[in-house]
């Protein structure tokens, strides 16, 4: 329920309005930056809405039900705002975003529509489109442990309990050549057998992404070189000479956990649950119905 001041219920009504909409951004760090869409800056709660960064809205969806409802904001990047490197780090991911709507002549005539968090960004040339998820969205979020098939540790965490701090998991190399930003040919692995570090991640030590983590796609071996591809697009270009640290990777499975870790008894998943071929199975004659274990 949203109640307005009577002197932006009486602006409202008038025949003509003077309206604009202002976002308050604020990380997770603290961080908080402001933009509207009027074409001056406008102040209120010692924050300053900036103009200049060209955001805009899309349609917003709001439900009197328990769905999530939501929308979306666009706008261009820039080096004083919404910076390109911030957003492919994930340092607005989850993001606190409050939408207001305001009289631009009188700032104090204002109503806040919603507050919400950013979710996916997505990037084009200059420009980005982030989502905005309604609090509601927390509702869907998994709270304690799922019964599933593949572990839900962390390589090398408390609960996983294997240590990956060795030479046998983890290596230090380079950049030799950059393909893109999905997929660099790196130097100072080669000792590695492919497939590796699959699923692993790379903390970059020097370069445009010093101190940020990828997570790797792929590793595979082309000839005298090793290729490591990522699942998300590097911040910055990585060039020749970038250091990074390389750790291996898991699947999650307990083939990998038993075969690759030695690790099967920290094994955090239930590898012997039936799945969906055994659960909508009908019975037969064939085969053994004893009671006794489907796995043997």
């Amino acid at each position: 329920m949203r109640t307005l001041s009577p002197e932006l219920a009486a602006h409202l009504a008038g025949e003509t309005t003077t309206l604009c909409h202002c976002w308050r951004l604020t990380r997770r760090d603290g961080i908080v930056l402001g933009f509207t869409d009027h074409d001056s800056d406008l102040t209120f709660e010692d924050t300053v809405f900036r103009a200049a960064s060209g955001l805009d809205a899309a349609e917003a969806v709001s439900h009197a039900s328990f769905a999530t409802g939501g929308g979306e904001v666009a706008g261009a990047l820039d080096s004083d705002g919404l910076d390109e490197a911030d957003l492919a780090s994930g340092l607005w991911d989850g993001a606190r975003v409050e939408t207001f709507l305001l009289n631009w002549r009188e700032p104090e005539q204002r109503v806040r529509l919603r507050v919400g968090e950013i979710g996916e960004v997505r990037r084009t040339g200059g420009a980005f489109v982030a989502e905005l998820r309604a609090m509601m969205h927390r509702l869907d979020v998994p709270q304690g442990r799922l019964y599933a098939a593949l572990c839900d540790a962390q390589l090398g965490d408390a609960r996983c309990g294997r240590d990956v701090s060795g030479p046998a998991f983890r290596g230090n190399g380079a950049v030799l050549d950059a393909a893109s930003r999905f997929e660099i040919v790196a130097e100072g692995i080669g000792d590695y057998s492919a497939g590796w570090f699959r699923s692993g991640t790379m903390t970059w030590l020097s370069g445009p992404n010093a101190g940020r983590v990828s997570q790797i796609r792929d590793h595979r071996l082309d000839g005298a070189y090793v290729r490591l591809a990522f699942w998300q697009e590097l911040a910055a270009p990585a060039g020749p000479g970038d250091a990074f640290t390389v750790t291996a990777g898991c699947d999650k499975s307990f083939d990998a956990c038993r075969n690759r870790f030695s690790n099967a008894v920290n094994f955090r998943g239930f590898p012997h649950m039936p799945g969906t071929d055994r659960a909508l199975a009908y019975a037969g004659n064939g085969g053994e119905m004893d009671g006794g274990s489907l796995f043997r």
